[in-house]
């Protein structure tokens, strides 16, 4: 049962939200959840690169209440800020993407489901709008089934990651300490035959994905703008700023500053989102500053689900939310979209 998320106090649910997760959720699966690679550094600049960015703001524009509803490849949504597709969730909580999935459509969010989620697609149901994340096993044929399955629950994208040809080593996270941790749905949706195994992605799996799935591909976890070239040139439909929260390879550069890069190289051809190290409304004013269209929350959105379920994951989303309407009020920005060249 989800627990009921505390009484609302203006801006202290959020700020203690790391701290209530903390409490909540199983030491080894805490410390999984915060793990960033090698020496943490990545991980531990993300927020810091946000904060460290400065707006130039608009006045006498007549503007009154943004509206900041907008649209991912097509997608009506609430506002820019959506969920992360983050893996592990019933182990953070007992219903897992089951939960996340109420608490992203009670919010009118869009949110991204792993491939390697514990819980079947169909019983997803249709809460809201919803991608898959897509890591490609060494047979492609295995992975076939897979995302036609989530396509039939209602995947409406799916988010190729492409900067984990292998998991990294996670700091601080002991294999030992998951003993008495369930772990017999992982992996559920795939067939009984894969072994988990991984490969080294190439341009081809945009082309091969975007055909298996007969919907658009966001290829996630692209630092970089002429990777950001090659792979609209090999089919992508939309390009996803990430290091992986700083989980793969450690001193990766901030997604704060990768993702001008990205958008220069993309110009109009493509939608670009990013995420990492976003924490507040004034993270996600900062992103779209940055010409961000979608900006994703990872492991806040797993401090919220483990902290209060489906009703913490909704408050962390309107919480965010009505962070970013006030801030892009006071900016003089009567969109999301016109928050590009507030920096």
């Amino acid at each position: 049962m989800d627990l009921e998320p505390p009484p609302p106090s203006e801006g202290a649910w959020l700020a203690t939200l790391e701290e209530r997760a903390r409490r909540a959720v199983r030491p080894a699966v805490w410390a999984y959840v915060q793990a960033g690679a090698g020496e943490g550094v990545t991980s531990a600049e993300a927020s810091d690169g946000w904060r460290a960015l400065r707006f130039r703001t608009r006045v006498l524009r007549g503007v009154g209440e943004a509206d900041l509803r907008t649209t991912l490849l097509g997608t009506e949504v609430s506002s820019p800020v959506a969920i992360a597709p983050t893996a592990m969730q019933r182990a953070v909580h007992p219903r897992g993407e089951r939960a996340m999935a109420e608490g992203a459509g009670a919010a009118d969010a869009l949110h991204v489901v792993s491939s390697n989620a514990g819980t079947r697609f169909d019983e997803l149901g249709a809460s809201g709008p919803w991608w898959l994340q897509a890591y490609l096993p060494p047979r492609r044929d295995l992975f076939r089934p897979v995302v036609e399955a989530a396509v039939a629950a209602g995947a409406r994208a799916v988010a190729l990651t492409v900067d984990t040809p292998y998991p990294g080593t996670k700091r601080g996270v002991d294999d030992e300490d998951w003993s008495s941790v369930d772990l017999s749905w992982w992996r559920t949706n795939y067939p009984a035959e894969d072994d988990g195994g991984w490969k080294y992605d190439t341009l081809d799996d945009i082309g091969w994905l975007r055909e298996a799935a007969g919907v658009p591909v966001v290829v996630k976890g692209v630092l970089r703008g002429d990777d950001a070239l090659r792979c609209l040139d090999a089919g992508a439909d939309a390009l996803y700023v990430s290091n992986h929260g700083g989980r793969q390879l450690d001193r990766a550069v901030g997604t704060a500053s990768a993702l001008s890069e990205v958008v220069a190289a993309v110009g109009n051809r493509a939608e670009v989102y990013v995420d990492g190290g976003i924490r507040s409304g004034a993270d996600a004013l900062a992103a779209l500053a940055l010409g961000a269209r979608g900006v994703f929350v990872g492991r806040p959105a797993l401090w919220a689900l483990g902290a209060a379920g489906a009703a913490g994951v909704e408050r962390l989303l309107k919480e965010l939310r009505a962070e970013l309407q006030e801030c892009l009020d006071l900016a003089g920005c009567p969109t999301p979209a016109d928050a590009v060249d507030l920096l």
